[in-house]
């Protein structure tokens, strides 16, 4: 049954990654990937919150394989940031590569332990 909660979530999770990376990007004049950036940001943020309720005993483990698995794995795309900042190194913006590996390392950890921090408070 998690292989169907799984497929569930991750039918969810590509389109809305798709719309919100679009929906974002398209309110920046940027090189920066805000829509990427913004979909593994908030992507790590449910995760941590979902991996919380479920340690704390608040969800089943169903909804780790839903949410956790399912649909922050298609929201997520390491892939795409991946090949956003090799394309932005290569095309000489540098410190929009650079900015974005940061950034995106230290908000998406930051992110997860929020959610895990606030799952934590909310269900320990």
């Amino acid at each position: 049954m998690n292989w169907l909660l799984v497929v569930v979530g991750a039918m969810a999770g590509a389109p809305l990654r798709y719309l919100t990376d679009r929906s974002v990007q398209r309110r920046h004049d940027s090189l920066f990937p805000w829509g990427t950036f913004t979909v593994n940001v908030v992507g790590c943020l449910v995760l941590g919150l979902v991996t919380g309720a479920v340690a704390a005993g608040a969800a089943p483990s169903g909804v780790q394989a839903l949410l956790g698995t399912g649909l922050c794995g298609a929201l997520t795309t390491y892939s795409t940031f991946s090949y956003e900042t090799l394309r932005l190194a290569e095309s000489g913006a540098r410190f929009f590569a650079a900015a974005n590996a940061v950034a995106s390392v230290v908000a998406g950890l930051g992110a997860a332990f929020t959610g895990a921090a606030l799952a934590q408070a909310l269900w320990a």
